[in-house]
């Protein structure tokens, strides 16, 4: 299995194309999250095991409830898979579901950004005058992440420019294209069933891919003993050849990955880019790395790589994003759909886009019709959004007991076509999708309610809006309303609850 189960986690805008149906199932009775828990749970003991060891007079019971964990994820994991991650992370043990405030989760991109800041204050780019273009391009297990960004440097500040882009073409996806190269130079061999396959595509992961450098040397992966050579199969001292051609092509889709992935996010970059940092596992490889390389010199674009712990870039940035989270390094994000909600309008009989749905036209008991399936947009793909920014739904109840008042649900639809959103649902219907539900409890509002009149009946107005935060890694939403404190009035605010469906 290795790291692959992540993969399960994939969205499914993402898993497409690159995901087929010979992803490494789950081991019996295990769900993803159950994995991801397990997984999260011997790390967790390895961290304690090893402080304990090496720092003995540290006294883990006493910090142990107040411990603040950093968890990154790739930039295409959006609400569902945040959610599964918390999930995991509460039936790891690592904190009860009621402290989730002491869990924080990051991106991969912006973890990679805050370690490659250093590099960036200190290279020849550092005094340039204005913001320069950075994007940052982690190249790890399963997937390929880029970030791009504008910074500044007096003081540090960053704003994205571009929607982050995520693909599956990590290295693991080099190793299931060698599995499928083997398959086929091995097939008719005596020792080509699905599991001498397995293991010498596990000989390639661990041996063979390291080393590969040039189209013009054969690779070799090691598949019997030093006495066995079979020159029908290409197998010669117990090793498998593959030409330097055969061997460097596995390596071709992820490449290309990087090079579309970078060209989609400068389509939208408000400056021009000039400095690109390639970090992650993968990025160490010696037929990845120049290539990527070549690419972006011609570009006039001066790429790095960090020297020291590339691999950990994503581990040492988060730890220096929460270290250093009063300085705000990323002051603004862009959204990489289009969100809103979907509505009814009040029909217009000289409206043409209401006379063509007219089979759709619903009435309400007084007599009112509407037409249902507008799609009322409220942040567009690749908007600029801050963390303070406020996107508010507002809302007017009446009800005649202020008890009635009750737990209300507002359903945020995103759309992920490649035109610009259209105004009605049915459209673009296959582009459209529940992106979450924000749960409000009215309850605590309808307290300051003052008892009205009219016509002789007694009601109660509540004036609320559901407030929701886009700006940030996790979306966030709040239930507002107005009241009246010391004569002044004020807006008071609660959580509100986010759910996000399972695919």
């Amino acid at each position: 299995m290795e790291h692959r189960w992540k993969l399960h986690f994939s969205p499914k805008h993402l898993s497409s194309v690159n995901l087929k149906d010979d992803l490494p199932p789950l081991p019996t009775g295990k769900t993803a999250v159950d994995v991801l828990a397990d997984f999260i749970r011997y790390l967790f003991q390895c961290a304690k095991t090893y402080i304990e060891e090496h720092h003995h007079k540290f006294n883990w019971s006493s910090l142990k409830d107040s411990i603040e964990y950093i968890f990154t994820h790739p930039n295409g994991w959006e609400g569902m898979q945040q959610q599964r991650y918390r999930r995991a992370i509460v039936q790891a043990g690592l904190i009860p579901s009621h402290e989730q405030s002491r869990v924080h989760l990051l991106t991969e991109g912006e973890a990679s950004l805050h370690f490659c800041v250093p590099s960036l204050l200190n290279s020849d780019t550092a005094d340039q005058a204005g913001p320069q273009g950075v994007v940052i391009i982690d190249a790890g297990g399963g997937t390929v992440d880029l970030s791009m960004f504008a910074m500044t440097t007096n003081p540090v500040s960053c704003k994205e420019i571009a929607p982050a882009e995520c693909r599956l073409q990590g290295s693991v996806f080099v190793t299931r294209r060698a599995r499928e190269l083997l398959q086929k130079k091995l097939d008719g061999w005596d020792h080509s069933n699905d599991d001498e396959i397995a293991e010498f595509t596990r000989e390639f992961d661990q041996s063979t891919k390291a080393v590969i450098k040039s189209d013009q040397e054969p690779a070799y992966v090691r598949v019997a003993g030093y006495r066995y050579t079979n020159a029908k199969y290409g197998i010669k001292f117990g090793k498998l050849q593959l030409s330097g051609k055969e061997a460097t092509d596995l390596f071709n889709a992820s490449i290309d990955a990087i090079i579309s992935a970078f060209e989609q996010q400068e389509k939208h970059a408000t400056i021009p880019i000039t400095v690109a940092f390639l970090v992650g596992g993968f990025s160490t490889n010696d037929w990845l790395w120049p290539r990527v390389r070549s690419y972006f010199e011609a570009r006039k674009v001066k790429i790095y790589r960090p020297e020291n712990h590339i691999n950990k870039a994503v581990a040492n940035g988060a730890v220096l994003s929460h270290i250093d989270r009063e300085n705000h390094l990323i002051a603004s994000r862009v959204a990489r759909a289009t969100y809103g909600v979907v509505c009814a309008l009040p029909v217009k009989e000289d409206d043409e886009e209401h006379v063509r749905r007219k089979a759709l036209w619903e009435q309400d008991p007084t007599g009112d019709r509407y037409v249902p399936g507008f799609f009322e947009a409220r942040l567009y793909r690749g908007d600029q959004v801050s963390k303070e920014m406020e996107f508010r739904e507002s809302f007017s109840l009446i009800e005649s007991d202020p008890k009635n008042f009750g737990k209300q649900i507002v359903r945020l639809v995103c759309f992920r076509g490649n035109t610009s959103a259209p105004k009605w649902v049915d459209q673009d219907r296959k582009s459209f999708s529940m992106f979450c539900t924000l749960h409000v409890d009215l309850s605590r509002a309808a307290k300051d309610l003052v008892k009205r009149r009219a016509a002789g009946q007694v009601y109660y107005q509540l004036d609320y809006a559901v407030i929701v935060h886009f700006g940030l890694t996790e979306l966030k939403a709040f239930l507002g309303w107005k009241t009246r404190r010391g004569g002044l009035q004020v807006e008071e605010k609660v959580p509100a609850t986010v759910l996000f469906p399972e695919e």
